[in-house]
């Protein structure tokens, strides 16, 4: 009996915490189930062949068995909203994990999303990310270039995530030694800046050379040893628990460790840049933070960075 009793507990806390994720997600950040208005009001640019988007916090870019609503789905009621009954739906050039914010680009037609999905391919489309972290990356500046690889995890909950896959590691004695990497892995880059930090964690830019999945919040965990606050998968990598922000975090915040597990990821797509061509400058196209990610830096002590002070590369340095 006291077995059955824990069992029915654990599902109960199971249960609660579920819910409170949820008023979390409902109270932070824009609904999943947004009215016309709501859906209208994301669309930040728009001309003759693209729009782009400012994707709210938790709407998965495609759908899927156990996904009601989407960005995707979503699309033939914006295209007549924008541009008239009948008229063609918009397409999704490139995706956004569902918990990321900010910066999607829609094509109106299927040659604007070849043209766009082309410079994805050839790495000519240049993000910019801004994502607030647990801890002080050292160097406060730098590029990550290790690959990427999905492994299955240890532990009796088995799960999988991906996973660091170097190049060079380090001997007892100290030296390096270079290791074949796995024909599995994925090449990774990531170039990185911290724009503020204090109070224990850092407001760093991103801007991600390749595209592999969860690269920037793999890189960050696990090169950088700074997780993205609210990304409770991969602050533990080999177990599924929730994020432990340290004390002094908990505090700013205004949270205690029970509710630490309802905080929203903070990873934000701030912005893209599109080279159009050799006689025209850049589309440069600019998404500003949800209000969890401003209430946030707001109650860290940490200013909001500039969109305008992001960078624009040059042609033949996008990527």
């Amino acid at each position: 009996m006291a077995a059955a009793g824990g069992t029915r507990g654990a599902r109960l806390l199971a249960e609660r915490l579920r819910a409170e994720k949820r008023a979390a997600e409902t109270s932070q950040g824009p609904s999943v189930s947004a009215s016309l208005h709501e859906l209208r009001s994301w669309v930040l640019q728009q001309d003759s062949d693209l729009v782009l988007i400012n994707k709210p916090y938790g709407l998965p870019t495609h759908g899927g068995p156990s996904v009601d609503r989407s960005v995707a789905s979503l699309l033939p009621a914006l295209s007549q909203m924008l541009f008239g009954r009948g008229a063609e739906p918009l397409r999704v050039c490139h995706r956004l994990d569902k918990d990321t914010t900010g910066a999607l680009i829609l094509a109106r037609n299927a040659e604007a999303a070849e043209r766009v999905q082309s410079l994805m391919r050839e790495r000519r489309m240049h993000r910019v990310y801004w994502a607030v972290c647990l801890g002080v990356p050292a160097p406060l500046e730098g590029i990550v270039d290790i690959p990427i690889i999905e492994k299955e995890t240890p532990g009796p909950q088995k799960h999988y995530k991906m996973a660091l896959c170097p190049r060079f590691r380090a001997s007892p004695g100290g030296s390096l030694q270079r290791f074949s990497i796995s024909g599995s892995a994925h090449e990774a880059v990531t170039q990185y800046r911290t724009l503020e930090k204090g109070s224990g964690v850092s407001l760093i830019e991103l801007q991600p050379l390749t595209g592999v999945k969860h690269q920037l919040r793999a890189h960050l965990a696990l090169a950088l040893n700074c997780p993205i606050l609210g990304d409770h998968k991969y602050s533990n990598w080999a177990r599924l628990a929730p994020q432990k922000p340290p004390p002094s975090v908990l505090q700013a915040l205004g949270i205690s460790l029970p509710q630490a597990r309802t905080l929203l990821l903070h990873l934000h797509a701030a912005q893209v840049t599109l080279p159009l061509s050799p006689d025209c400058d850049p589309a440069v196209l600019r998404c500003p933070p949800p209000k969890h990610f401003l209430r946030t830096l707001r109650k860290l002590r940490l200013p909001v960075p500039s969109l305008q002070s992001i960078g624009v590369p040059a042609e033949d340095g996008a990527v």
